[in-house]
C-alpha cells in the first residue's frame, strides 16, 4: 500500500476531515467527542476524529471487499451495527493471530512472576475511634482518645479485646475487634500500608490515621502469598499474549489500510495510538 496521504489545512480543527473525499461533518465528531474521555477538549476532539476516521476507511474497504456478516451480540446483550459486524469481519479476515507457543508462555511467566503471586492474608483485629475532619474538635478528641487507648495496651496488651468491645465504633467490636482475614484491597491503603510494616503479634505503635478516623491494629498472624504454579495460569496467559498480538496486529493494519487512503484534516498517528474497536 501506499505511504498515507495527509493534508493539513491552515485552519486546524475548522478544516474539512475527509476520507477519500467523503467529509466527516463537524457534528457527527461532536457526537462522537462524548465517547472519548480526554484530559482536555481538543485532545478528546481529535480522539472522536481519528476513530471516525478509522471506521470511515473500514467501511470504504468493507464496500470495496464486499464484506458481509451476521451481527452478533456479547455477553451483556449488546448486539453489533450491521457495520459494525462487517467491519469486524473485515479485520478477522484480514488479520491473522497466531497462538503464542507453550514456550512463549514460560517466558512471559519466568519474567512476570511477580503477576503471578497469591496476595498476603492478614488476621488482624482493630479497633476503631471514628473522626470526621469536619469537626476539628472532636477530630483531635478522637486523636486523644486513641493515643490514650495506645499507652493503656502497650501496658496491657491482652486487654485488646475487651477496650475493643468497649470503645471500638466498628462492628467487629462486638467480637473483640477481630476482621479475620484480610487481603490486597479489602481495607483502606492507609490501614493496608500499616498491616505490611507490622510483624505477626504485634500492635500498632501509633495510630492509624484513615478515614473513617483512627484504628488501634492488633496483627495476629501474616500468611505470605506465594507464586502460582504456571500451569494455574497457563491459560490465562495465553488468552494475554493472544489479546495482545492481536490489538497490535489489528492496529497495524487499519494503519496499511488509512495508508492507502487520501486523509485530509487530520495527522494519522503511530499504529500503537490507533484502535479499531
Amino acid at each position: 500500500m501506499s505511504a498515507c496521504s495527509v493534508k493539513n489545512l491552515p485552519n486546524g480543527p475548522r478544516s474539512p476531515v475527509k476520507v477519500n473525499s467523503v467529509i466527516i461533518s463537524r457534528a457527527l465528531i461532536s457526537r462522537e467527542v462524548q465517547n472519548h474521555p480526554a484530559p482536555t477538549p481538543a485532545a478528546a476532539w481529535k480522539a472522536a476524529t481519528l476513530a471516525l476516521v478509522v471506521k470511515e476507511a473500514l467501511v470504504q474497504e468493507v464496500k470495496r471487499l464486499g464484506i458481509s456478516a451476521e451481527p452478533v451480540a456479547d455477553g451483556a446483550g449488546r448486539r453489533e451495527t450491521e457495520d459494525e459486524a462487517r467491519m469486524r469481519a473485515l479485520v478477522e479476515s484480514e488479520v491473522m493471530t497466531p497462538e503464542p507457543s507453550e514456550d512463549e508462555c514460560r517466558r512471559y511467566y519466568g519474567s512476570n512472576l511477580a503477576r503471578f503471586r497469591s496476595p498476603d492474608i492478614y488476621e488482624a483485629a482493630h479497633i476503631l475511634i471514628p473522626a470526621l475532619h469536619d469537626n476539628a474538635e472532636a477530630y483531635e478528641a478522637a486523636r486523644e482518645q486513641a493515643r490514650v487507648l495506645i499507652e493503656a495496651l502497650t501496658a496491657n496488651p491482652e486487654a485488646f479485646d475487651n477496650l475493643a468491645r468497649l470503645h471500638s465504633a466498628c462492628p467487629s467490636g462486638k467480637v473483640g475487634g477481630n476482621l479475620g482475614q484480610i487481603t490486597t484491597g479489602q481495607t483502606t491503603p492507609e490501614f493496608e500500608a500499616a498491616l505490611v510494616r507490622m510483624k505477626a503479634g504485634n500492635i500498632s505503635a501509633n495510630p492509624v490515621e484513615t478515614r473513617y478516623g483512627f484504628h488501634l491494629i492488633r496483627l495476629d498472624r501474616k500468611i505470605e502469598g506465594q507464586v502460582l504454579p504456571f500451569d494455574v495460569v497457563r491459560e490465562r496467559i495465553a488468552a494475554y499474549l493472544t489479546e495482545s498480538v492481536a490489538r497490535r496486529a489489528q492496529a497495524q493494519y487499519v494503519a496499511r489500510l488509512l495508508g492507502s487512503c487520501q486523509i485530509e484534516g487530520i495527522e494519522i498517528p503511530s499504529p500503537g495510538e490507533l484502535n479499531v474497536h
